[in-house]
């Protein structure tokens, strides 16, 4: 079980000290890449990701909620993002795009959003080394959590094993400690939470809570994925 702190939830003034607080706990640094045109809200590019890999030593997981991820994906990758992430909505040639983050040394991964069935891209799991299920509508932190969609993560959890293949299952938004169980009782296993971390007083203690209520809820479902 994983979990990936949204850098979103951070102060963007402080954002080397404010990873800092989570570098003894958390597996990646998860950071929202927003355009305003995918979605509407406009947050940090290529140049601020740039200039963070030279502060942290957590690997980043890199969400592009652009509008042209064919465009610009692979930078994130060659920049030395260690995942990258485009949205199944955006990408107009995305099996290209998943091979060119490969190609660029990172792990790649396909985002739905909440209303986007999963069906459809079962044909690109040997393609991607994550699927992120949105659990809000993308584009703002602070959201409540969409419990709609955990029929979905079970269906892409169900996906994932006919697939064989070693694919994480990541959900991003709301999660807490109030449902971050519930998404891995539904298969996830990677797990993006924002104000969560960084609106507590210990983000790194706070890291270490939402893990053990996960892996304390795969074992009451018989184990759950593997972590």
């Amino acid at each position: 079980m994983q979990i990936s702190p949204s850098m979103l939830a951070a102060d963007f003034a402080r954002l080397a000290d404010d990873a800092a607080l989570v570098a003894d706990t958390a597996d990646w640094l998860h950071i929202d890449v927003m355009d305003g045109h995918f979605v509407p809200n406009l947050t940090i590019g290529l140049p601020v990701v740039a200039a963070l890999l030279k502060h942290v030593a957590v690997p980043l997981d890199c969400h592009l909620m652009i509008s042209d991820p064919d465009r610009w994906a692979r930078d994130y990758a060659t920049a030395g993002a260690r995942n990258v992430t485009i949205h199944a909505e955006a990408a107009s040639a995305p099996v290209r795009t998943l091979r060119a983050i490969k190609s660029a040394g990172a792990r790649a991964g396909l985002a739905v959003n909440p209303g986007t069935a999963v069906e459809p891209y079962a044909d690109l799991l040997p393609e991607i080394d994550m699927l992120l299920v949105m659990t809000v509508e993308p584009g703002f932190g602070g959201q409540p959590f969409l419990d709609l969609v955990l029929p979905k993560l079970r269906r892409a959890r169900q996906l994932i094993a006919r697939h064989g293949g070693e694919v994480w299952l990541q959900v991003d938004g709301g999660v807490s400690e109030e449902t971050i169980e519930r998404c891995a009782e539904a298969g996830a296993d990677v797990f993006v939470a924002g104000t969560a971390v960084f609106g507590s007083q210990d983000p790194g203690a706070a890291v270490e809570r939402l893990r053990a209520a996960a892996i304390a809820s795969g074992r009451r479902c018989g184990g759950g994925p593997a972590s």
